[in-house]
């Protein structure tokens, strides 16, 4: 090797490991830059995080369907993401705090629990992603709108078909659902203030938290029929709770009780029409995932919208069971 050539040797190893470095670094801003971009689709489009309680129940997938349903009308990009079980509250925060960081346009959400999620959807408006909230309320106003079930309501219509089927006298249990969930807890109060105001001769005489799924509900349920032989009814105050309700009695044989549930699925239709269950209340997701995304993309370009949506709820029994009405009511995906 030549003397001048050996001389800048040091120079060119410096210049390609910097080079090299370099290109290392802006790669890695690259990575780091995917990851922070916003949830759009390649046609830029906005992109709706819709957040359930869980995404088994039935309920559930039909507020998936409305969502699915506004977001092709809008021209949306939808993204279905929440716990696979409901009253999972740190997944439904976490799945929360991911779509913050992916900078989604809006947020649906169905909170879990009415006081642990609500830093996190004040976080959203921290971060100016519009928020809706559905089906159960959050003690917070810092959202853009609230569609949801008159939940109270609900539970004033089951009191008054459980008094009605008694003939306005005998003894009830109440399946709760869980503590922090304010949708079902307003059915429960719904229930329990109607019967003491509009019946005095009945009573609520055991209630119980029965959890988030059907096989807990079931287990409560039997634990409450076996302490209380008298009673003559019993609400359940949402779909897992109907159902292991149903299962219990069956189990039991105590064919006697009036069951008035809450929430439809196809089985517990079928078991109406044959007069397993007394009635149900019912409500109509399907609206509710329509109305929230409908509203957030209101909301970002501008338009008027309603801060408190009413998406309605009614009584479903063996008479009415086939009437045009509830039908279109119950559409289930």
């Amino acid at each position: 090797m030549s003397a001048p050539l050996s001389r800048f040797l040091p120079q060119m190893q410096i210049t390609l490991v910097l080079s090299a470095l370099a290109s290392f670094l802006l790669c890695a801003c690259n990575k780091n830059s995917d990851l922070a971009a916003p949830a759009k689709s390649s046609s830029g489009q906005l992109a709706i995080a819709v957040i359930p309680k869980g995404t088994t129940h039935t309920f559930w997938q039909s507020i998936h369907a409305g969502a699915d349903a506004a977001g092709k009308e809008m021209g949306c990009k939808i993204i279905w993401n929440g716990p696979e079980r409901e009253g999972d509250r740190e997944r439904q925060i976490q799945i929360i705090e991911d779509f913050i960081a992916q900078r989604v346009d809006g947020v649906v959400v169905a909170p879990l629990d009415s006081r642990a999620l609500v830093p996190s959807v004040e976080k959203l408006q921290e971060r100016n992603i519009p928020c809706v909230v559905i089906d159960s309320g959050i003690e917070t106003e810092r959202y853009v709108a609230y569609a949801a079930t008159d939940n109270y309501q609900g539970g004033v219509l089951a009191a008054r078909r459980m008094a009605q089927s008694l003939g306005g006298k005998g003894k009830a249990l109440l399946m709760k659902y869980a503590v922090g969930s304010a949708s079902t807890t307003a059915r429960e109060n719904g229930f329990r203030e109607t019967i003491q105001k509009e019946f005095p001769g009945m009573s609520v005489v055991d209630s119980q938290y029965a959890q988030d799924t059907v096989e807990t509900a079931l287990q409560t349920a039997e634990d409450m029929l076996t302490r209380n032989r008298d009673v003559q009814g019993l609400f359940a105050v949402n779909e897992s709770t109907t159902i292991g309700s149903m299962q219990a009695i069956q189990s039991q044989k105590r064919t006697e009780i009036k069951l008035i549930g809450f929430d439809a699925t196809p089985a517990l239709l079928a078991a109406v029409r044959s007069g397993q269950i007394d009635a149900l209340v019912v409500q109509n997701p399907y609206r509710m995932g329509y109305e929230g995304v409908k509203t957030i993309v209101a909301a970002i370009h501008h338009q008027p919208f309603s801060k408190r949506q009413d998406t309605g709820v009614a009584l479903v029994t063996q008479s009415n069971l086939d009437e045009p009405k509830i039908k279109e009511l119950l559409r289930v995906p």
